[in-house]
């Protein structure tokens, strides 16, 4: 699956991964060593994420039930906790650097394919 911004269409990321189980939510991206350019780790239901254990910072982009952007955390680095965001129902986990290199913002909505 890919994200792309939904108004003008500009991918996101080419390669997002789906956690819906808790176990795959539980895990996300740790044990990883990395998360490369266009890969990325859609987290739902998600209100919020910790880094505990990783080795690499992240982008985390909380979304409402419409994929809108209700908030974000650039470059969150490891051993780390996002603030719980109540309206979210998922979280993007992006490459740190992803969020700024594409102009993604509150308020923008974003479509997966």
């Amino acid at each position: 699956m890919k994200v792309c911004h939904a108004a003008t269409r500009e991918e996101i990321a080419g390669a997002i991964d789906v956690a819906e189980s808790f176990r795959a939510r539980s895990k996300g991206l740790l044990g990883r060593s990395s998360l490369a350019e266009g890969e990325g780790l859609l987290i739902r239901p998600c209100k919020g994420v910790h880094t505990v254990g990783m080795k690499f910072p992240i982008d985390v982009v909380f979304l409402d039930n419409g994929n809108s952007v209700i908030g974000i955390c650039k470059a969150l680095r490891p051993n780390r906790l996002t603030p719980i965001r109540l309206r979210a129902t998922s979280v993007l986990e992006l490459p740190a650097g992803t969020v700024a290199a594409t102009a993604l913002k509150v308020g923008d909505v974003v479509d997966f394919v």
